[in-house]
């Protein structure tokens, strides 16, 4: 979808632009209850934007979008504000909190633009490299990755875990950048690709990984958070990991048979060694038997069965849902795409 400030203001069409060859780049900024840190972020935003396209690294028709999350407080006046008072600013407004992922979905589904850039609101993610993602996009890339070489900023409880989290997803055989979260460049072209995915349960740092196109990493060191709380508490971080795992690999369900496996054939053991116990040795308590062979025979039946019908139950579970994904209830700063957002809305769920 190409999307022309100037064009749309009915701009001269004899005019030469001599930035057409440039990319338009739209950075989307999930937001949900941001109050606190939203004007910083927007003020900082907009003047590496304004540095970018100074530089002539970007289009002039570059743009910050926010997507505003079914936030509770003044979230979406402090969007709609802005986007009303600096041309480079739009805002999206959900009709309620889908979650983090289907928000940045949202965002990379409707925002106008060649590149998209995603990035959280709190400016932990440092927007000095975004000259650098741009770099490696001219370069031929279609996705940039920006991975975090320091996370000294964060906590303990929150560092440790999330890094033997990516150490176990590989394990798992699910193919994600280790120490990447959501501060990535895409392409139009693999904006479109992701268009075609169609999973209700998101996680895009393993489906973004999935579409194969040429990708490069940006290194950078996160930052402590501008203002406000973290809207990503440990509940959140193990929900998002609990569905990342069960969103790409089969692994547990296979433990799951295995141990169900290993428990069958043991109990065929126990119950071979109970039967020889009964007949050829007269130490076998009576009734103990019938008892024993039962119980260790069809509990192994039971979880290797209990596995199998899981396996597939899973994947019909995961594959007939087909509940949208998010809802635009209003788009300010966008008014000649919000037809094109509606549509995306509805038809792309």
């Amino acid at each position: 979808m190409e999307f022309s400030i100037a064009e749309s203001a009915g701009g001269d069409a004899g005019a030469v632009d001599t930035s057409a060859r440039l990319p338009r780049v739209t950075l989307v900024v999930p937001c949900y209850n941001e109050v606190a840190c939203l004007v910083e972020t927007a003020t900082r935003l907009i003047e590496v934007l304004g540095e970018l396209r100074d530089a002539r690294m970007i289009h002039q028709d570059s743009c910050l979008c926010m997507v505003d999350d079914g936030s509770t407080d003044e979230t979406w006046g402090i969007i709609h504000s802005l986007s009303q008072s600096k041309s480079m600013c739009c805002g999206i407004r959900l009709t309620r909190n889908f979650g983090h992922q289907n928000a940045l979905l949202a965002g990379l589904m409707s925002a106008p633009g060649d590149v998209l850039v995603t990035l959280d609101a709190d400016l932990q993610d440092d927007p000095e490299v975004l000259g650098d993602m741009i770099g490696a996009y001219r370069d031929g890339s279609d996705i940039v990755y920006a991975v975090r070489e320091d996370r000294s900023t964060d906590s303990w409880w929150k560092r440790v875990p999330a890094e033997a989290y990516y150490k176990l997803m590989r394990i798992l055989g699910v193919n994600v950048i280790y120490n990447h979260a959501d501060y990535r460049l895409m392409s139009r072209r693999a904006i479109e690709s992701l268009r075609e995915y169609r999973e209700v349960n998101l996680f895009l740092r393993g489906l973004v990984t999935s579409l194969g196109y040429a990708h490069a990493t940006v290194k950078y060191s996160r930052k402590t958070r501008a203002a406000g709380e973290t809207k990503y508490p440990l509940s959140k971080m193990l929900a998002l990991a609990f569905n990342g795992v069960t969103s790409f690999s089969a692994a547990p369900l296979r433990f799951i048979a295995i141990v169900g496996l290993i428990v069958f054939l043991g109990s065929l053991l126990v119950s071979g060694w109970a039967l020889w116990t009964r007949l050829f040795t007269d130490t076998a308590v009576p009734g103990w038997a019938s008892t024993v062979i039962p119980i260790y025979f069809l509990g192994g039946i039971q979880l290797l069965s209990i596995a199998i019908v899981g396996e597939y139950v899973a994947k019909i579970y995961l594959e007939t849902k087909a509940r949208p994904r998010f809802l635009v209830q209003e788009i300010s700063g966008m008014q000649d795409t919000a037809g094109s957002v509606a549509e995306q809305a509805t038809i792309h769920r």
